[in-house]
């Protein structure tokens, strides 16, 4: 049995390139590409592979695209359990500006999946017949699924005993919190959207995570500032780590690695601030990186050293 499984329900390949400056209505000669698997959990059960972790990476995949995507994870030796999607597995595009710094993020749809697709990604989540200790639901849903796949997910990993982690936004995400969850990790935009109101300071943030996780949808919430650092919140404290300055060359994945290096600190016993202080390093080594290369266990290490975490005081929720 798997430690921890990744759920990736609109699985893609990214490729990557830049170039010198995107102008309309010209060739525009760029770099040579470069291909990776994509994904919010494929992301997160990279990361996680590269940091020593025990983890499979769950995703629906099928034509060509699909079979590139699986045999790019194994060149990672990311251990997968690919099941048999009927649609051809979604690429997205990024490309870099050299001249202004720029990332552009072309995006695109990914295949429905059927109700036999999605029913045996939800049966493969028990591998082996034994449930993971951690289940990680990442990633926006593909056509097709209703958004409380997650949320129907949650109910069954926690009949099962494992932890269930989503990070998502929108109406899947409001589902999950509503059946309830181990961990969720929005953005601030997302949670945001979630509330319904702006949060425009710390102590906006820190009593919406306070609410969620006193009302029993969460038991502790991520919030990610991008390179502002990240709040995390629990129902034993509140802490927040500050990024370090570091040099821009993607923010592709910097959201995934976050959340690998939490989960993985957290399963390995570290305590909430400990945790807190290696997510943040995972999300800024990434951005260090080209394309969707995402993070290197090196700089991991490196960065972890530099982060500054300082308890808070929760809000009082009402």
């Amino acid at each position: 049995m798997a430690e921890i499984v990744t759920l990736t329900p609109s699985p893609a390949v990214d490729l990557s390139t830049s170039v010198a400056r995107l102008d309309p209505d010209h060739k525009l000669r760029c770099a040579a590409p470069r291909r990776d698997p994509g994904g919010g959990g494929i992301n997160v059960a990279r990361v996680i592979h590269r940091l020593g972790g025990k983890v499979t990476a769950v995703y629906p995949a099928g034509g060509p695209s699909g079979d590139l995507l699986t045999r790019l994870l194994r060149e990672e030796g990311v251990p997968t359990h690919q099941v048999r999607a009927s649609g051809d597995t979604r690429e997205n595009f990024y490309v870099l500006e050299t001249s202004t710094g720029r990332q552009f993020k072309f995006i695109l749809p990914g295949p429905a999946l059927g109700p036999k697709e999605e029913a045996a990604c939800v049966d493969a989540l028990r591998l082996n017949g034994a449930a993971p200790r951690y289940l990680i639901c990442s990633g926006g849903l593909p056509e097709g699924p209703l958004p409380d796949l997650y949320a129907r997910i949650g109910r069954r990993a926690k009949a099962a005993g494992a932890r269930l982690v989503v990070d998502t936004h929108g109406a899947p995400l409001a589902a999950a919190l509503h059946e309830g969850v181990w961990l969720a990790k929005p953005s601030l935009r997302e949670l945001q959207d979630l509330v319904g109101w702006e949060l425009p300071d710390q102590k906006a943030r820190l009593a919406a995570c306070t609410e969620i996780v006193h009302s029993g949808q969460a038991e502790q919430i991520a919030l990610s500032l991008g390179d502002q650092g990240a709040l995390l919140v629990t129902q034993s404290g509140a802490w927040r780590a500050y990024a370090p300055k570091v040099q821009t060359l993607s923010s592709v994945g910097a959201g995934d690695s976050f959340l690998a290096g939490l989960v993985m600190a957290l399963a390995s016993g570290a305590s909430p601030p400990q945790a807190l202080r290696r997510a943040v390093a995972a999300g800024a080594a990434a951005v260090l990186t080209h394309g969707t290369e995402l993070c290197r266990p090196a700089e991991v290490d490196r960065i972890s050293a530099e982060i500054e975490v300082r308890a808070l005081l929760a809000a009082t929720p009402g």
